[in-house]
């Protein structure tokens, strides 16, 4: 098991935060582990978290990225992690992605995808891998160096030149046509859809149930990776309740 998740209700400012987190580990559970241990607690100290939310979680990704490759100098296998993270300040919903664990959120009924899955073919990962000098190359599926199928990670020291922890951030509003965030590894999504995921999720009030239809329809459709997945249920009050299941 290399997957990990982390969900959280903390106070900053006398604001009340949630903080809820996937992270996909590959070779080896080091990453994704670090990751859910320090990634949040680095953004929720960091001093412009509420001025400034959008700079200080791509502050914080990176930040805990460089921290993480420190602490690994005795290691010699390369590991690294995806993060698909959501965090809700007062009505801002704000996602952060690296790598191809995603979030998908319903409003009025509709599935939308509110992160990107970073794949090293997708036309401006590939130029900028390009372009810092790397090369993508197909190896069962696109890979970067031939070795690493998401162009974006935390770890990954060997190919940290091209595969960069810088999160796409996307900012929602909480308001009441928003019903729930789901956020999974790769194990939900290759081989169930946004629009199947959403319709799974929509008549299941209590969000741990939800997270476990989702999780027990992944393994029976043959997903053959990990799967996580989050479900957070936004409530007619503005807060969120959420719960996970993870396999």
């Amino acid at each position: 098991m290399e997957d990990f998740y982390e969900t959280r209700i903390d106070g900053v400012e006398g604001e009340i935060v949630g903080l809820f987190g996937v992270f996909d580990g590959h070779g080896g559970a080091r990453a994704a582990e670090y990751v859910k241990h320090n990634l949040f607690s680095n953004l929720i100290k960091h001093p412009k978290f509420i001025s400034d939310t959008k700079s200080a979680i791509a502050d914080a990704y990176n930040h805990t990225d460089s921290e993480f490759l420190k602490s690994e100098n005795s290691q010699n296998r390369d590991a690294g992690s995806t993060a698909s993270t959501a965090i809700l300040v007062g009505d801002r919903l704000l996602v952060a992605n690296v790598g191809d664990s995603r979030a998908v959120i319903c409003r009025g009924g509709n599935a939308i995808a509110v992160s990107r899955d970073h794949k090293p073919d997708q036309t401006d990962e590939r130029q900028r891998i390009e372009e810092a000098g790397g090369f993508v190359m197909w190896a069962g599926t696109w890979r970067v160096g031939g070795v690493l199928a998401v162009s974006r990670a935390f770890g990954d020291r060997l190919l940290k030149q091209y595969v960069v922890a810088d999160p796409e951030i996307q900012e929602e509003k909480i308001d009441s046509s928003l019903e729930f965030l789901i956020l999974a590894s790769d194990g939900l999504w290759d081989v169930v859809t946004n629009e199947e995921a959403v319709a799974m999720v929509q008549p299941i009030d209590e969000p741990e149930q939800a997270a476990k239809r989702l999780m027990h329809e992944a393994y029976q459709r043959g997903s053959a990776d990990n799967i996580t997945i989050v479900v957070v249920r936004f409530l007619a009050n503005q807060g969120g309740s959420s719960h996970s299941s993870s396999v």
